[in-house]
């Protein structure tokens, strides 16, 4: 099974994209931050990652 990896400060955002890929099958992970999904994504490599663009500390074009 394909592990999707989603980073989003909105959790509303998290739980409803979360919702529609596991109905599909996926395994997702979710990460609030920046910060917390560079630690999560190094330990537990996805096979994609979906990134917004604007978070507070770290965005996700810092994270790439």
């Amino acid at each position: 099974m394909a592990t999707i990896a989603l980073v989003d400060d909105d959790r509303n955002i998290l739980t409803s994209v979360s919702i529609a890929l596991e109905s599909e099958g996926y395994r997702v992970e979710t990460y609030t931050d920046g910060a917390s999904a560079l630690e999560g994504l190094a330990a537990r490599p996805p096979n994609l990652a979906i990134l917004d663009i604007k978070m507070p500390r770290m965005d996700g074009m810092e994270l790439l």
